[in-house]
């Protein structure tokens, strides 16, 4: 049965899913009357494909990408007088049955950003699927503070007031990455909805997403947005919320409380040590450029907590422990302490720094991520017991 809400919409952005298209936009019909199509310039006759349907469609004259016909679609909708936009992608991956989940969520939490929580427990389920929302995951909770189970999923409910006063720089598929951040950031409440997917056999699979092009994108903006998250410049405010206090974010600017809020972190005193010691432990090496990288993926395969391990990588960043490492690699190497340091030792001899970096690194590495491990394990015991006692 269709809902009954004239203020909220449902944008379906379409490039070149001629195949699916229709079948998904009668899905939305049986469930909701007011329905969007953005052609972000497809080339397969999609539009073509739902031709009869009582839709409203946008075209653009060429790709622009999934970020600018999301931003077409709410200037529709704010433009009609609407209060909320409900996305779903056109390759029918997402089920229109779900939208009901949404109208929920939204009769309850009104001023919330609600992001549909995919069901991966299926075999179908790409690894790099799996990889990708862990990744995205982190990085939201780095920069926000905030926790959400599917930060890539698609099938979301947009209160229009974000379009309204908040500007992007993304157009295409980074665009959904960059909404997150700057909605909480504004104040605006992240919420998990559970949904189902249906991702098709491999050779059936159509994605417009770009391995190499996108992914640069992606770290390009991560970069900024994690930069813009530790500077102590105040965010713009759209929703002034209750619990903003409760949000806290691991920052250089604050130490002791980002020590604490690592401490708190949900996971047993011993898992957090091993998670802090195996930051340290791999943030020692010379795994110049890659770091973060490795440590993610050394946390994703062993279930460790990424933020504790990321975090206390930190405390190995130059010029102190890669210094310690390389004299130590020099002692081992010559018998003797390095000491003169010149354009001919750093500079040309650079690679031989590097080789004794490893040497040194690989005694230094266990010695240090011991002793942050141990001072750890008793941090959060003590942290976490007083937690307990307060409560």
């Amino acid at each position: 049965m269709a809902v009954e809400r004239s203020d909220i919409f449902v944008a379906v952005p379409v490039y070149n899913h001629a195949a699916t298209l229709r079948q998904v936009i009668a899905g939305i019909l049986e469930q909701h009357d007011r329905v969007l199509v953005v052609d972000d310039g497809s080339s397969d006759g999609a539009v073509e494909a739902i031709a009869g349907l009582p839709v409203e469609l946008i075209r653009h004259p060429r790709n622009l990408g999934k970020g600018a016909a999301l931003q077409s679609a709410a200037r529709w909708g704010l433009e009609q007088g609407c209060s909320h936009m409900i996305t779903i992608d056109a390759d029918g991956q997402h089920a229109p049955a779900d939208l009901s989940r949404f109208f929920a969520e939204i009769e309850k939490h009104p001023q919330a950003l609600i992001v549909g929580h995919r069901d991966f427990d299926q075999a179908s389920i790409p690894g790099s699927s799996r990889f990708g929302r862990q990744f995205s995951n982190f990085w939201l909770r780095v920069q926000t503070g905030c926790r959400l189970k599917d930060s890539q999923s698609g099938f979301r409910a947009y209160p229009l007031i974000i379009f309204e006063h908040l500007n992007f720089w993304c157009r295409r598929y980074n665009f959904e990455v960059e909404i997150l951040v700057r909605s909480a950031w504004a104040g605006v409440e992240l919420r998990d909805v559970d949904i189902s997917v249906y991702y098709p056999p491999g050779e059936e699979r159509i994605s417009h997403f770009h391995g190499f092009l996108d992914n640069w994108r992606l770290t390009l903006l991560n970069t900024h947005l994690t930069g813009r998250s530790i500077v102590p410049w105040p965010h713009r405010k759209i929703i002034e919320r209750e619990d903003e206090g409760k949000l806290k974010t691991v920052s250089v600017i604050h130490p002791l409380r980002s020590i604490r809020q690592l401490l708190q972190e949900n996971s047993t005193p011993p898992r957090l040590a091993v998670a802090a010691g195996t930051g340290v432990l791999l943030g020692t090496l010379p795994l110049i450029f890659c770091h973060t990288i490795i440590i993610l993926m050394v946390c994703g395969f062993f279930r460790l907590n990424k933020v504790a391990a990321i975090s206390s990588s930190q405390l190995c960043m130059p010029p102190i422990v890669p210094a310690l490492c390389i004299e130590l690699g020099y002692f081992m190497r010559h018998g003797e302490w390095l000491t003169e340091l010149s354009l001919q030792t750093l500079g040309y001899q650079a690679l031989e720094r590097i080789y004794e970096w490893l040497l040194g690194s690989l005694v230094l590495a266990p010695v240090l991520a011991g002793a942050v491990g141990l001072l750890t394990l008793l941090l959060a015991q003590l942290v976490q017991k007083k937690d307990v006692e307060t409560i």
